[in-house]
């Protein structure tokens, strides 16, 4: 009888690594994979990381009825959903765990939590994106750290309590995932990367070294490098051909609605004879448009004063009244004056928490869609600002028109914020796409923690509804399934659905390591 496949999630976040490779499936429809153990430090994506778990310990699509009645809101207290299945649910907190890593003070505690979670298993795969604010382009720019990191962020070498589960646990394959920037991330000169690739290489003396002990005399397994976009070539030597672009996915050529590019390495320890495929590209960009048509139309609120459907279709009208889209192309103001004309609020408002409905998503129907869900969940929208509905209006009527994002210099001067740093986006063009929509009928932006904080990055592609993506549609563009549930605060939200790995790239990747551990 088949086994699944243990999986330690290391900086799990909400699931997302988790979640694709759980739902590769055998010839049986029996998950290949299953998770022994992840774990998180954030309280809000631990809640909605258990509760993912829960869902789990059923077959799959066998969830109970009881799930969908919390994720509907008839149930209000996760707590009450657990009561019903005490055993799934202590399963669940069992699995998920919450704690920091990084204090060597948890080290022996780690280690048991995951030698009781494989059970004596030594065929398993470890898998995680250690935190990447610190090797974040954007990130670095804001802390004016472009050239190199500062050596006492602690953030920097978080990878290296990943190294150290490698050289305690050998595990046979393992997954590390991280931004683009770490391919130019620096300390004192040194390449991160470079030392990351030395140190995965050879886990156990980078960690006995970091210890400050002697070799001991005996030397375990280290692991070969591998990307999962480019074949494995070697040199005349026998060395792996391999430059450090080679190890970064581009999400919009693997299926993926979104240009998420990510640095991921593929580990196989190297007393395994066993050489890895790689990722096979999609026909066709997938367009943001075939995973958020069906979602229901929404309308933004309005912040700093009273809300409501009359009030909020009258401030747009009002924008045309006080000219606030005076001295911009004709054709733009024509299409401008068109939707506010046409302006109509939208049957589900600002949506909520649940929306009763039906998904009627043809791109992975069969992947988003749960029939037993009967709507949508997470699919609420912000408050903002009058003079930024008056931006969303424009963007996204400029989009339609000039088929792409307006910058900064784009906009005329009643529009421009008044950022000190204003003048820098218009004249130097940095951040000059403050205000960003999304293109109907292209791949979207890569949706990251940024979206927590205001949405102007994510505008959303239809002028009607003149408003920023709502988490459901972030979580539509990053695959994470619909009868996902996210836990939080909104903001919360947003900042788990951004710091995720795409469910469905994860799966693709989880597909290539069960063969490789010899799944059929």
């Amino acid at each position: 009888m088949f086994k699944p496949i243990p999986i330690i999630d290391l900086f799990a976040g909400p699931g997302g690594l988790g979640e694709g490779f759980t739902s590769v499936l055998d010839d049986d429809n029996k998950r290949v994979f299953k998770i022994a153990l992840s774990i998180e430090k954030d309280e809000f994506a631990h809640q909605t990381l258990t509760l993912r778990s829960f869902v789990r310990q059923f077959e799959y699509h066998n969830v109970p009825d009881e799930y969908y009645s919390f994720v509907r809101g008839e149930l209000k207290d996760v707590e009450d959903l657990y009561k019903l299945y005490p055993d799934q649910a202590a399963a669940a907190k069992h699995e998920a765990w919450k704690i920091e890593v990084g204090d060597s003070a948890k080290h022996r505690m780690i280690d048991k939590r995951i030698k009781e979670g494989l059970k004596g298993e030594k065929k398993f795969v470890l898998i995680g994106g250690p935190p990447c604010q610190a090797y974040s382009l954007v990130g670095r720019s804001r802390r004016q750290q472009v050239e190199s990191l500062d050596e006492n962020d602690p953030r920097v070498y978080l990878y290296r309590e990943y190294y150290r589960i490698l050289a305690v646990h050998s595990p046979p394959v393992f997954i590390m995932e991280n931004v683009k920037g770490l391919l130019s991330a620096k300390v004192n000169t040194k390449s991160v990367f470079n030392q990351i690739i030395l140190d995965l290489k050879n886990p156990f003396e980078a960690y006995i070294k970091l210890q400050g002990k002697e070799e001991l005399p005996y030397k375990p397994p280290g692991y070969k490098i591998y990307s999962l976009v480019k074949p494995h070539e070697q040199d005349l030597l026998g060395e792996d051909i391999f430059e450090p672009r080679d190890f970064i996915i581009k999400s919009e050529e693997y299926g993926i609605p979104q240009t998420r590019h990510r640095v991921i390495l593929l580990g196989i320890r190297d007393d395994l004879n066993i050489t890895p495929q790689t990722l096979t590209k999609a026909l066709i960009p997938i367009s943001i448009n075939s995973v958020i048509h069906d979602l229901p139309r929404l309308r933004s609120g309005i912040s700093k004063g009273k809300d409501s459907k009359e009030l909020w279709i009258s401030l747009l009208q009002e924008g045309l009244e006080v000219g606030a889209w005076t001295n911009i192309k004709q054709p733009i103001f024509e299409r401008i004056t068109q939707v506010i004309t046409d302006l109509n609020a939208p049957d589900a408002d600002r949506g909520g928490l649940f929306l009763n409905g039906n998904a009627d998503i043809n791109y992975l129907g069969n992947w988003y869609n749960d029939e037993n869900l009967k709507g949508f969940a997470n699919h609420e929208t912000r408050s903002h600002i009058k003079e930024d509905l008056y931006r969303y209006l424009f963007v996204s009527c400029f989009a339609e028109i000039e088929g792409r994002s307006p910058k900064l210099s784009d906009f005329p001067v009643q529009l421009l914020p008044k950022h000190l740093n204003i003048d820098k986006g218009i004249g130097e063009n940095k951040f000059g796409d403050r205000f960003r929509v999304q293109l109907l009928n292209e791949p979207a932006k890569t949706v990251t923690s940024h979206i927590s904080k205001d949405g102007h990055y994510y505008i959303h592609p239809d002028p009607a509804q003149c408003r920023s993506l709502t988490v459901r549609e972030a979580a539509r563009i990053q695959t994470f399934p619909d009868n996902y549930f996210f836990c939080g605060p909104r903001t919360e939200q947003y900042h788990q659905v951004g710091n995720a790995v795409p469910p469905y790239l994860a799966h693709q990747i989880g597909i290539i390591i069960g063969k490789l551990l010899g799944v059929k």
